[in-house]
C-alpha cells in the first residue's frame, strides 16, 4: 500500500478534529461532535494498523525543505516511520482513542464540551507529530505541542483559581527542562552539523566514548525529559495537573506527555550509550524518583493523588531501565503502564462520576454493591500495577527488576522497596474505596449509580489489554518469543542483560508471597475502615509523607520567593528609581531648559529683529572667511 496514503491517514485526522469541532463545534450537535473527536484518532489508529502491516522497513516521508542555516545546515519537514514509532502510535492512538469514547459520556454534559473534544484531538496531534519526526526540530515542535495542550486542558474549568495555578505550575516547570531540551538541540546542529535523527545515530561511529560534547548533550536531552516525564526535581506538576477533568489524567498519565522523555531517550540511545556517566545520573534519578513518590502515595487520600503519584512512580521505573541501557524493556513498560494506568484512572474517573464528583477515599467505601462493573475493571487494574501474575505490569516490572539486578544491586533493591510501596498503596484504596461501609452521607449513598455503557466500554477493553498485554514480552524462561524485543530489535541495539534462572524463579516467587501478605494486611486494616481509621493522628512519618516531604514548601521558600522578591525589588526600586528617571531625563532637560528660554519669546517684533541681525552676524562671524 502506498505510504503517501498511511503516513498522512496517522498524522493529519486529529488535528482536522480540532480544526472542525474548535471552529464549528459550539454550532453543531454535541453526537455530531463526539463522533468526529472519537473518529479522528480512530482513523490515525487504522493508519497505524496498516504501518504496522506494510512497513518491514523503516520509511522517511518528507513534505518539504522547512528550512535552512546559510546553506549548511537544512531542516525538512518530514516524518520517519519505524518499528519503534509503530509501537508508540499504537500506544497513543490506541489508548487514545478509548479515552475519547470515555470522554464522550464523561464530559457531555460540560458547557465547554466542544472545546474539552477539540483540545484532546489536538493534544493527541502533538504526540503523533512528536514520535514520528524524523528531526530533532519537529520533534520538538510535538514536544511544545504537548506543553501546550497540558495547560490548556488542566486549566479546563478556568474559573477554577486553583485550577488555573495548577496549569501554570505545569506550563512553567516543563519550560524549565524545555530549556535544557533546546540547547541540547543547539549543541546537536553545533557538533553533526544535521538535526536529522537517523544522520546524527549514523555519525556516532566517528565519536568517542565519554566524549566531552555528547556529555552535554545527552545531559541537556536528559533534563529535558526529567520536566516531561516529571523526575525530581521537576515531578511536582503532575500531581497538580488532577486540577483537569478525569480524561485528560488519564491521557497525560498513560497515553501521552509524560511518555514522551521515556521516547527521547530511547530514540536517541546511540548517544547515551557512549556516555556511562550520564546513564548513571539517569539511573540514580529514576531510583530517587520512583522510591520518593511511591512514599508520598502511601498517606494520600485523594483517589486522583495517589493514582498520579504511583505515575511518577512508574516513571521512575521506565528511567531506571533506561539508565541500565534496557531502552526495549523501558518501552515495554510504557506499553503495559499505558493500559492499566488508563484503565485506572477512567475506573477512578468512574467512582468520581457515580459520586458525583467525590474524590476522597475517606469518604467512600462499600461500592462495589452497586459499581459491579467499575470494581472489576479497578480490580484488574490494581493487580496489574503491583505485578500480579498474570497481568500486564508482572511481566514488565519483573524484566525491569531482572535488568536492574544485572546492572546494580542498590537499583534493584530500590524499586523493589518502591514496588512494596506499590503494592500497599493500591491495596489500601481498593479496599478502602470497594469495601466495608460507606463513609459519606446517606443522602449520597442513595445517589450512588454505574456509569453509562460508552464510559464502562473503554475500560473494559482496557481491562482485557491489562490482562493479556504482558505476554508480548514473555521472559526466556517461559521459552516464548519476547515480541517487542524481536520486533524493536531492528531499532535499538542494547547490551545483553543476564541474569540466573534461580533469580528469575525466587523473584517470582517473592513476588507472589509479598502480595499475599500486603493484600491481607491492606484487607484487614482498611477493608472495613471506618472515619477513625483515616482520622487518626499521624506519626511524625506520617505527616512527612501526607505533605509531600514539603517538597512544594520547598520550592516555594529557595526559588518561588527569592524570585519574587527579586522582581518586586526591580519593579519597585530598579525601575521607579532608575529606568524612570532615565527615561523621563529628556522631558525634564527640555521642561526645566525651557523656563529659560521662553522669555527670548516675549511677542515683541523689535527684539526678534534684532536677535535675527545678532544671528546674521555670528553666522557671517563663524562660516565665512
Amino acid at each position: 500500500m502506498d505510504p503517501n496514503f498511511i503516513i498522512p491517514l496517522i498524522i493529519w485526522p486529529p488535528l482536522i478534529g480540532f480544526l472542525i469541532n474548535g471552529i464549528f463545534g459550539t454550532l453543531i450537535n454535541k453526537r455530531i461532535v463526539t463522533f468526529i473527536a472519537i473518529v479522528m484518532p480512530l482513523l490515525s489508529l487504522v493508519g497505524t494498523f496498516l504501518a504496522y502491516t506494510y512497513f518491514d522497513n523503516p520509511y522517511n516521508y518528507k513534505l518539504y525543505q522547512w528550512f535552512d542555516i546559510e546553506k549548511e545546515l537544512y531542516v525538512n519537514f518530514g516524518f520517519y516511520i519505524d518499528h519503534l514509532t509503530i509501537i508508540m502510535l499504537f500506544i497513543i492512538t490506541g489508548v487514545g482513542t478509548l479515552i475519547h469514547v470515555y470522554s464522550g459520556g464523561y464530559m457531555h454534559d460540560d458547557k465547554g464540551f466542544a472545546r474539552f473534544m477539540s483540545y484532546m484531538n489536538l493534544f493527541l496531534f502533538a504526540m503523533i507529530l512528536l514520535v514520528t519526526a524524523s528531526n530533532i526540530m519537529i520533534l520538538f515542535v510535538g514536544w511544545e505541542g504537548v506543553g501546550l495542550c497540558s495547560f490548556l486542558l488542566i486549566g479546563f474549568w478556568f474559573k477554577n483559581v486553583d485550577y488555573n495555578k495548577a496549569a501554570r505550575k505545569a506550563f512553567v516547570m516543563n519550560r524549565i527542562g524545555d530549556l535544557g531540551f533546546l540547547i541540547g538541540v543547539f549543541l546537536i546542529a553545533f557538533t553533526f552539523d544535521t538535526l536529522d535523527i537517523q544522520s546524527i545515530l549514523f555519525k556516532l561511529a566517528e565519536t568517542k566514548i565519554n566524549d566531552p560534547n555528547i556529555i552535554l548533550i545527552t545531559i541537556c536531552l536528559f533534563i529535558g525529559a526529567v520536566g516531561k516525564s516529571a523526575q525530581i526535581p521537576l515531578f511536582t506538576w503532575l500531581p497538580d495537573a488532577m486540577a483537569g477533568p478525569t480524561p485528560v489524567s488519564a491521557l497525560i498519565h498513560a497515553a501521552t506527555m509524560v511518555t514522551a522523555g521515556i521516547y527521547l531517550i530511547s530514540r536517541m540511545h546511540g548517544l547515551f550509550e557512549l556516555v556511562p556517566i550520564t546513564n548513571t545520573i539517569i539511573s540514580s534519578i529514576g531510583l530517587a524518583t520512583a522510591l520518593v513518590a511511591a512514599t508520598i502515595a502511601l498517606k494520600q487520600n485523594d483517589i486522583k493523588k495517589v493514582l498520579a503519584y504511583s505515575t511518577v512512580s512508574q516513571l521512575g521505573y521506565m528511567v531506571v531501565a533506561l539508565g541500565c541501557g534496557a531502552y526495549i524493556t523501558a518501552i515495554f513498560h510504557v506499553m503495559t503502564h499505558a493500559f492499566f494506568k488508563a484503565l485506572l484512572f477512567l475506573s477512578a474517573g468512574s467512582v468520581i462520576h457515580g459520586l458525583h464528583g467525590e474524590q476522597d477515599i475517606q469518604n467512600m467505601g462499600g461500592l462495589r454493591s452497586k459499581m459491579k462493573w467499575t470494581h472489576l475493571v479497578f480490580l484488574i487494574g490494581t493487580l496489574a500495577i503491583v505485578g500480579c501474575p498474570p497481568l500486564a505490569g508482572f511481566f514488565s516490572k519483573d524484566e525491569i527488576l531482572a535488568k536492574a539486578y544485572s546492572s546494580n544491586f542498590w537499583l534493584f533493591f530500590g524499586l523493589a522497596c518502591a514496588s512494596v510501596c506499590t503494592a500497599w498503596y493500591m491495596f489500601r484504596i481498593y479496599f478502602a474505596t470497594f469495601f466495608g461501609s460507606f463513609r459519606g452521607s446517606e443522602n449520597k449513598w442513595d445517589k450512588v449509580h454505574e456509569s453509562p455503557a460508552i464510559m464502562l466500554v473503554p475500560l473494559f477493553v482496557l481491562g482485557l489489554f491489562s490482562i493479556i498485554g504482558g505476554f508480548f514480552g514473555m521472559p526466556e524462561i517461559m521459552h516464548q518469543t519476547h515480541f517487542i524485543g524481536s520486533y524493536l530489535s531492528t531499532v535499538i541495539k542494547e547490551p545483553k542483560h543476564e541474569v540466573s534462572h534461580f533469580f528469575e524463579y525466587s523473584l517470582w516467587a517473592t513476588t507472589i508471597l509479598a502480595l499475599g501478605i500486603i493484600s491481607w494486611i491492606t484487607y484487614k486494616r482498611y477493608g472495613n475502615a471506618t472515619e477513625q481509621t483515616f482520622n487518626k493522628i499521624p506519626n511524625s512519618i506520617g505527616l512527612f509523607l501526607s505533605k509531600k516531604y514539603y517538597l512544594d514548601e520547598i520550592y516555594d521558600f529557595i526559588i518561588v520567593r527569592p524570585l519574587k522578591f527579586i522582581g518586586t525589588w526591580f519593579k519597585d526600586v530598579f525601575e521607579f528609581k532608575f529606568v524612570r528617571r532615565v527615561v523621563y531625563s529628556p522631558g525634564f532637560i527640555l521642561n526645566q531648559g525651557s523656563v529659560g528660554l521662553k522669555s527670548f519669546q516675549s511677542g515683541n517684533i523689535s527684539w526678534y529683529i534684532i536677535s535675527m541681525i545678532i544671528g546674521l552676524i555670528a553666522f557671517f562671524l563663524l562660516f565665512l572667511k
